[in-house]
């Protein structure tokens, strides 16, 4: 059974001789959940202001979670952990092709819960607006991890994201990324604090979203390499894939890094937009470091050392200033190349570990790997 708690104040007001007792506005619900039955309900029967606690445990749905309901900017819906027990909610008694989590909604708040063994994508965020995820995993899954996708998709955060070991086999690894903000629009849809790896397509995959995103702080790596022994493996394999289906926009990478990746570093994938790629650094991927061949991309204070085709691949519309391929730019030597500390935990505020891999001690080339 729910266990719910509701407080109602009253005011008493003195009227001339007599005496009236007026309820003041309920506070808002908070909900205990310990079973996925009370879990599913919960999610679907929220209303502005609830709260939803999960205990402690793996909880194994057999339909998709999913809400249309409405927060407020004044009464976020929030579904989090009972205090600091952990949560997995686990997709593998889902029907083929479901997802676990799927909201159509605004002004939610989603913290510290792990989504695992999705049959296709774990959370997907459909048109929502002012949504923020926090300290969220999504593991193992069989297409993306996180997803934000439709039109009217703005002003959502995701923040200290893990998201990794996704992939499609019925499409041979081709559509998994760690994060897809695709087929969609809306703006200020911002990324920070991910780490995106051991996916079989892309890291983060901007595909076919026609306005701009942001991302900052994020690490990529490992993608695209067949962990699956599949024979026909297709995945792609690019840390930023930012862009592609006509789209010309001008999306923002921040202080970021891409390493391992079997594709390129950061990509435009036929994005004309004029992106913008600030203090990044691009690190032994399989192809270039930095792909920008026919857009016009903006690339400054950008690292790229040890990619298998190149430093970067750039046409004439490409601004370029700072970067260490640019004339005069010296090529600072790493630290540590010793990538062992970024599968480290996060730190205690949901941060990235703290790492020296990839770092330089530089304040004007490079990301900062924090």
């Amino acid at each position: 059974m729910q266990r719910r708690t509701a407080t109602t104040l009253v005011s008493a007001l003195a009227l001339g001789a007599g005496l009236a007792v007026l309820p003041t506005q309920a506070h808002a619900a908070t909900v205990v959940v310990d079973t996925t039955a009370e879990l599913t309900s919960a999610i679907s029967s929220a209303t502005a202001g609830t709260t939803i606690q999960v205990r402690g445990g793996t909880y194994y749905p057999t339909a998709t979670l999913q809400s249309t309901a409405n927060g407020t900017s004044s009464s976020r819906i929030h579904l989090q952990p009972y205090g600091s027990e952990t949560v997995k909610i686990d997709g593998s008694n889902l029907p083929d092709g479901d997802w676990i989590f799927k909201l159509t909604a605004d002004y939610w708040t989603v913290s510290d819960i792990t989504f695992q063994n999705s049959p296709d994508s774990a959370v997907v965020c459909q048109s929502c607006a002012s949504t923020y995820w926090s300290n969220v995993k999504t593991i193992n899954g069989g297409d993306s991890g996180f997803t934000l996708t439709g039109d009217n998709t703005t002003n959502n955060t995701v923040k200290n994201l893990d998201s990794y070991g996704h992939y499609d086999a019925a499409n041979h690894g081709e559509n998994a990324d760690g994060v897809a903000v695709k087929y969609g629009s809306g703006t200020g849809n911002l990324v920070t604090g991910a780490r995106l790896y051991n996916n079989s397509d892309d890291g983060i995959d901007l595909w076919s979203f026609s306005s701009p995103v942001t991302v900052e702080h994020t690490w990529a790596f490992g993608n695209g390499e067949n962990r699956w022994s599949d024979s026909a493996f297709a995945g792609d394999g690019n840390g930023y894939k930012l862009g592609g289906d006509g789209e010309s926009v001008a999306h923002v990478v921040n202080n970021s890094a891409a390493w391992d990746n079997a594709g390129n570093g950061f990509t435009e994938n036929s994005n004309t937009g004029a992106i913008v790629i600030n203090r990044t650094t691009a690190y032994a991927n399989g192809k270039w470091g930095y792909y920008f061949a026919t857009g016009a991309a903006r690339l400054g204070k950008n690292l790229a050392v040890g990619n298998g085709s190149g430093l970067v691949n750039k046409g004439s519309s490409v601004v370029s200033q700072g970067n260490n391929w640019d004339p005069d730019i010296a090529t600072p030597s790493f630290i540590s190349t010793d990538a062992t500390t970024t599968y480290n935990a996060r730190q205690s505020d949901g941060s990235l570990p703290a790492t020296s891999f990839l770092t330089t001690g530089s304040s004007t080339i490079g990301a900062t790997m924090d």
